[in-house]
């Protein structure tokens, strides 16, 4: 999928965050983007800046969690557009900061039901259209550098068991589409300026229980290892490994040795076992 202008995208969790600055890059790139967040004002206002910026946007709330939801979505935006070519399945949450034996029931279920499920329901939701759009039509989802490695700063155990999950579902899904002319794309960012903690608190439902605030969640927690990109700089680079048919769509080249270090690592444990006893 090389030509955006005049094409239509979709970015779920494109309220706020990576999502938000995605979407108003696709709308710069001159695709008529509708964006869809949990919170419909936060989707219409990020529209709204897109069509103050001379793009076309379609503002629409959607859970990710809920079929029913998605599947009001697709109605919508098929209505409003007439189909899908770009499916960013963006949405998710960060339910806790803290040890394995800190996260709660709860919080692993939140977490599985956006990172995972709510991924998996997005697209099966949407296929349909993108298979009406192929060979014009590309998947991304998001996952995390932390689904590839799991060398972090921060204790976000359930956060990167759903990163992992997501990459190998991708890997799956891109396997299995290739010969459909859809391409896919999984989304690995580094450390992003976000308010992620702060929203899934906001819109975690009752079900789940509470979650502890950003403030006491982060509480010694130590800095980030890399430094922190502006979520405006995600959406070229999305759009440059689109255009290219990339599977992992990276932010932080600086990270390499973190992910050579851990393959290495699984390379000796393949030397161990052929040593035999």
């Amino acid at each position: 999928m090389d030509d955006l202008n005049g094409r239509v995208a979709v970015v779920t969790g494109g309220g706020s965050g990576i999502g938000r600055g995605i979407a108003r890059t696709f709308g710069a790139a001159g695709m008529a983007v509708a964006v869809a967040d949990i919170r419909q004002s936060s989707a219409e206002a990020v529209a709204s800046e897109i069509e103050s910026a001379g793009g076309r946007a379609l503002g629409i709330g959607v859970d990710v969690t809920s079929e029913e939801s998605l599947a009001a979505a697709v109605r919508e935006i098929d209505n409003w557009a007439g189909g899908v070519n770009l499916l960013c399945a963006n949405a998710g949450v960060l339910a806790r900061v803290g040890s394995l034996a800190q996260h709660t029931l709860s919080d692993w279920e939140y977490t599985l039901s956006v990172n995972v499920l709510g991924i998996v329901k997005t697209v099966d939701a949407f296929l349909p259209a993108l298979r009406a759009s192929a060979p014009d039509a590309h998947i991304v989802t998001t996952a995390s550098l932390g689904g590839i490695v799991s060398e972090v700063r921060a204790p976000i155990g359930a956060y990167i068991a759903s990163k992992y999950a997501t990459v190998g579902y991708s890997e799956m899904l891109r396997a299995e589409l290739a010969e459909q002319g859809i391409g896919v794309s999984v989304l690995c960012p580094g450390v992003v300026a976000s308010d992620l903690m702060a929203t899934s608190a906001a819109n975690r439902p009752d079900a789940f229980g509470e979650q502890a605030s950003p403030h006491q969640a982060a509480g010694g927690a130590p800095p980030p290892p890399v430094k922190v990109m502006p979520a405006e700089e995600v959406g070229p680079i999305v759009i440059r490994a689109i255009r290219a048919n990339r599977f992992l769509v990276l932010t932080h080249p600086q990270t390499r040795p973190l992910v050579e270090d851990r393959f290495r690592a699984m390379l000796e444990d393949f030397d161990f076992a052929a040593a035999g006893g």
